[in-house]
């Protein structure tokens, strides 16, 4: 940990932070101090910064720092002192941690013998002669060209990154991690956890099959002698197993038991390679000066076992006689001459050829190119010829030297991949470098190019020095068993038998060590959940239990059995691994982070794609169907840790990545609007939040979730009174109900939270600065002011007004729900009904496209749609129904259509009554410019004169008879009633504004109203208090009430303009109640606002009306564009 943070201060990696206990980039030294307020003025005294003495606290002198800047290390605590914490939890603060000893390995201890250990491997000792053999000098050559040159280009890339900052222990992972963000960096650790216990896997069968071929058959539990064919290769893969599973438990007891012993004999193990490939120059240069005896016998052209006889010949000369031979005995039924022989062996002769002729023979030209065989091919010599009868069955097929697998190109890059793997090694041990940004760097690459130029020289060779026969005989089946690259070493084949076994087993070791160490890495930093059980571990941090799980991964390797097999599985992860390294270097270079600044300067993001596309070709090449897998195990454990993994901040290029594409991808949005083909509802939802600063209306973000199946952007705002200096509390405890809701509500977008002197300016403020460049809302959603009558809420409904007037200037959509608290939430289901929708206007597409999004949510998926447009006397509705089906039809939208007619009709005396309350409270609101006291004197007065005449002059004209052409269920006291009493009530004293404007008297004095009194017809009065004491103020002769026969004047009086509004409002409030009251939801137009603001108050007693009655109600208003198209 930080050396200046004590044992009590928990800061970014602090036990209740949600890191991953290491500190971050962010500095140190911020904040870090631990001394009092005391200790710090006496600290600074004398310092002549008097003009920074207030910050002290957060930003202490440069001169105070100077020596842990420059002694700032960012590693983290080694397994041990990590337990060691753990136990000491809740210990006195005081106790310190015990020192961790300072990392003291150089460049060539550290990086590039450990480097060299990992590269060579088993199968440059038992598969690379094969290679040659079969693939030729140029197509081996070009297979080591193309592996050593991406692991080259992603040491390069690998240098970068590990210079580019203090690379703590982890290696890899912690690179991959850091650069590319959890996700990327846990599914990659995955990965090359993966790879490296296959490749114990890989290193435990090939020690047991040095063992079994060429050191000591006889140990074989299940015997090959006498079996052919797919029984021998049973019981060779059995043998594995066997050995196999033996040989992992005794390493895995080992690792567990002691792994500084394994790391003590790393230095043996890495002799072993270096003596064996010594011994294979010494061999090759010996073979120019006096080539080593390994004869091949050859029958006609095919390659002979050379065990069961000794002498390469058909017949001998022995005393003057002819004598056969075992070779004779083999393929004949009698050791005689005139004995029946193998047809093939009749027809051919015998002959022996020189296995290794030497580096000067010529014999490169012959093995110049490949020669592919099918598994059970016959391994035969160029350039001999031998006779073969098609027709008859081969026999004494055993006798031959057979091809075990079917070979090709692509299968030799999956075997020789893992060859050049273990460039990680210097990187894995960055923590115990004395000065990891110099070793890494060079001793990686200086060991690439080592490893690089010996598998190139050997292969030329391999390919100059030993015969084609024998390069292609991968058991040494021709040349009595002995390991091919063995015959060609000096001093004896048993140099390289002995050395290549004990580095394989040294190299399954490391193995087995360096994959539960870095699986406990990957638990540590809890980025996968699921695995933090293996983070832990014995007292002295040696990881058990991911030792335990990385064994048995690896027993599945040695069940497979084959080396052959196992090779292209490690090959897919550590080539994931690699082009992940690549990608990271290539985005860090081409985002150009400031924090990007690597010491090793030889890098360029060219050379990090190009190392990346070789990867990627690489792994199909090996194994497409490998490849796949990989990829699915890297994308689940991604995906994984993208929604169950803890959530990290490492400043990863990932993050960089998506800022750059988001910007770009605005710029391009700048272009200009969008086509009516992408439009989608980009929307801003306007809350309005409590004192407790929780959200009010909740069902709106549920609403947007269903209308969310256009995706699209989506923006929550709301508003807080009150400065920014002395209200950013409450904005930041605003803005967290905001995005705590979303996240109940899964709305994903942006909250956004405006701090404004009124709540006006506020919501004006979102709507106007609300996104960022192209990416901005086009529609507003706001819900309807429901107690908008109340003294309390006339503010509310004046903004509510005014967002209308905005959105409409501004050009935006507008969704206004109704009755919000109605609205289904996202768990609801409709399982049947209707979505309606009234189409009384054109708005662009609006109303025809909001059913269709919503109907793609489950809530309303089982909703039909309706659609209701409205005919004039002189339309043809029945043409108009007949252009509406078309029209959907060319929408590909699914809907019933209907045209509803509505006749020319004279205005109802309802009508005249309820534009009469409606002005008349109007008038009184705005006029009576009273202080409260006398407000409520005056309208006490009013209330009990008017109650009083009522009941003196007319007691009778109170009651009413049932109307046709009234609405159902509208009575004197429902409606009009108890409009014109509510404003009577005391407590509306608060709706009188504009308190310094002197009182005027109404413009139209008006009486109570009422209708015709024709049979049929409802007779409806209404009073209203401050009317009738105008009106007897007026005509004082008069007293009581007006017959209902002399209210025309008083109705003439009325705004004419109020008056067919209000008809208009009844009339379709009619014909929607009775077509869609039982409807899930109507979708209506919503009229504009009125230009005059003095008629704010008529417009929303006119939307009431026109609602009345409706459950659930979303009012819309077009942006003034298309926002549907017919074309595709």
């Amino acid at each position: 940990m930080l050396n200046n943070m004590t044992d009590t201060e928990e800061g970014e990696g602090g036990p209740n932070s949600q890191g991953d206990g290491n500190p971050k980039e962010s500095s140190p030294f911020i904040n870090s101090s631990s001394a009092s307020d005391v200790e710090k003025s006496q600290q600074y005294d004398g310092k002549n910064m008097a003009l920074f003495e207030e910050e002290m606290d957060n930003s202490p002198m440069v001169s105070s720092i100077l020596s842990s800047l420059a002694n700032y290390s960012n590693l983290p605590q080694g397994s041990k002192e990590h337990e060691e914490a753990e136990n000491e939890e809740g210990a006195a603060p005081s106790k310190k941690k015990p020192a961790v000893k300072a990392p003291s390995l150089g460049t060539l201890m550290g990086v590039y013998l450990p480097c060299i250990q990992n590269i060579f491997g088993v199968i440059l000792f038992l598969r690379m002669t094969w290679m040659v053999g079969i693939g030729g000098v140029f197509g081996s050559f070009f297979i080591v060209f193309m592996c050593c040159s991406t692991t080259m280009l992603t040491a390069i890339s690998m240098s970068a990154i590990a210079t580019n900052g203090v690379v703590p222990a982890g290696g890899s992972y912690y690179m991959i991690s850091r650069s590319l963000g959890p996700e990327f960096g846990g599914a990659v650790g995955i990965c090359f956890y993966l790879g490296t216990t296959f490749a114990g896997a890989m290193y435990i069968l090939g020690a047991i099959e040095l063992l079994l071929v060429y050191i000591l058959p006889q140990a074989a539990i299940f015997k090959m002698e006498g079996l052919e064919g797919a029984e021998m290769e049973a019981a060779m893969l059995n043998n594995m197993r066997v050995y196999g599973t033996i040989v992992l438990s005794f390493m895995a007891t080992v690792v567990f038991v002691g792994v500084k012993y394994v790391n003590k004999l790393a230095l043996v193990f890495l002799a072993c390679v270096i003596l064996s490939i010594l011994a294979v120059y010494a061999g090759v240069i010996k073979t120019a000066i006096e080539p080593p005896v390994f004869p091949v016998c050859i029958l006609g052209n095919r390659t002979l076992i050379s065990k069961g006889f000794d002498v390469c010949a058909k017949v001998i000369e022995q005393d003057n006689g002819t004598i056969t031979t075992k070779l004779w005995r083999i393929f004949c039924d009698s050791e005689f001459l005139n004995a029946t022989c193998d047809e093939y062996f009749a027809n051919n002769n015998v002959s022996e050829i020189q296995g290794i002729p030497g580096v000067t023979s010529g014999i490169l030209a012959e093995n110049l190119f490949g020669y592919y065989l099918e598994k059970g091919d016959f391994l035969e010599k160029r350039g001999l010829s031998a006779v073969q009868d098609q027709e008859v069955p081969i026999t004494n097929s055993n006798r031959y030297v057979l091809a075990d697998i079917t070979s090709f190109f692509t299968l030799l890059v999956g075997i020789y991949f893992p060859s050049v793997t273990g460039i990680m090694a210097g990187s894995n041990r960055s923590g115990d470098l004395r000065n990891a940004q110099r070793s890494i760097p060079i001793g990686t690459i200086a060991a690439i190019t080592t490893t690089s130029t010996v598998y190139m020289s050997a292969v030329v060779l391999f390919g100059a020095c030993i015969e084609g026969v024998v390069l292609r005989d991968k058991f040494g089946e021709g040349v009595n068993g002995n390991l091919v690259i063995g015959t060609l070493a000096w001093p004896s084949p048993w140099v390289i038998v002995i050395g290549s076994f004990f580095s394989t087993c040294g190299a399954g070791l490391q193995s087995l060590t360096g994959a539960p160490r870095l699986l406990q890495a990957i638990s540590r930093d809890s980025v996968i959940p699921f695995l933090k059980v293996f983070g832990q571990g014995k007292a002295n941090g040696e990881p058990t239990w991911a030792l335990l799980l990385t064994a048995s991964i690896c027993e599945i390797g040695i069940i497979i059995a084959s080396l052959d097999a196992v090779a292209p599985i490690l090959s897919m992860f550590f080539l994931m691994c690699y082009m992940f390294v690549n990608l990271a270097c290539a985005l860090q270079t081409l985002l150009r982070t400031p924090n990007w600044r690597p010491r090793f300067k030889f890098y360029h993001w060219a050379l990090s794609f190009l190392g990346m596309s070789l990867c990627l070709s690489l792994m199909f090449i090996c194994s497409w169907y490998y490849a796949i897998v990989a990829m699915v195990i890297a994308t689940c454990i991604y995906k994984y840790i993208e929604f169950a993994g803890a959530e990290k901040e490492w400043g990863d290029g990932i993050r960089g990545i998506s800022l750059s594409a988001a910007r770009y991808a605005l710029m391009r949005l700048e272009e200009g609007p969008p086509h009516t083909k992408n439009w989608r509802p980009q929307i801003l939802v306007l809350l309005s939040m409590d004192a407790e600063q929780n959200v009010e209306q909740p069902r709106l973000l549920s609403l947007t979730n269903q209308l969310k199946a256009g995706k699209g952007l989506t923006i929550v705002g709301t508003s807080v009174v009150g400065t920014f200096l002395n209200n950013h509390a409450e904005a930041q405890k605003a803005e967290q109900s905001l995005r705590k809701l979303m996240e109940t509500e899964k709305v994903k977008g942006f909250s956004q939270v405006v701090i404004s002197s009124n709540l006006r300016d506020g919501t004006s403020h979102l709507i106007q600065v609300g996104g960022l460049g192209g990416l901005k809302h086009n529609t507003v959603l706001v819900s309807w002011p429901r107690t908008w009558k109340q003294p309390e809420d006339n503010l509310r409904f004046r903004n509510f007004i005014e967002v209308v007037r905005e959105t409409t200037a501004a050009n935006m959509a507008l969704l206004v729900p109704k009755n919000i608290a109605a609205y289904p939430s996202n768990g609801e289901r409709f399982t049947e009904g209707h979505i309606d929708v009234w189409w009384i206007v054109h708005d662009g597409g609006m109303l025809m496209l909001l059913p269709f999004l919503l109907r793609q949510h489950k809530v309303w998926r089982k909703c039909k749609m309706r659609i209701f447009t409205v005919a004039q006397m002189d339309d043809n509705s029945i043409q108009m129904k007949k252009d509406l089906i078309t029209f959907l039809y060319h929408l590909r939208i699914d809907a019933e259509v209907e045209v509803v007619e509505m006749h020319d009709s004279d205005i109802s005396a309802y009508t005249y009554e309820k534009t009469l309350v409606m002005e008349q409270r109007s008038q009184i609101l705005k006029q009576m410019h009273l202080t409260k006291n006398e407000m409520e004197r005056e309208i006490q007065s009013i209330t009990d004169s008017s109650r009083g005449s009522i009941r003196r002059n007319n007691p009778s004209n109170l009651c009413s008879q049932k109307s046709t052409d009234e609405p159902a269920g509208v009575s004197v006291e429902e409606k009009p009633e108890e409009e014109s009493v509510a404003v009577s009530r005391p407590k509306q004293v608060q709706l009188i504004q504009n308190k310094n404007a002197t009182p005027t008297s109404p413009t139209s004095p008006t009486t109570p109203a009422g209708g015709a009194a024709t049979p049929g017809q409802e007779m409806q009065m209404t009073w209203t208090d401050k009317a009738e004491n105008q009106a007897a103020a007026a005509h004082p002769e008069q007293g009581g009430v007006k017959d209902i026969f002399n209210m025309k004047p008083e109705w003439e009086s009325l705004n004419q303009s109020n008056v067919r509004r209000m008809h208009t409002a009844l009339r379709l409030n009619e014909v929607i109640m009775k077509k869609s009251k039982e409807a899930k939801l109507v979708l209506l137009n919503m009229p504009g606002p009125p230009k005059n603001r003095m008629g704010e108050d008529n417009y929303m007693e006119f939307l009431e009306v026109l609602t009345e009655g409706l459950n659930r109600v979303l009012l819309v208003r077009g942006g003034g564009r298309e926002v549907i198209t017919i074309y595709s």
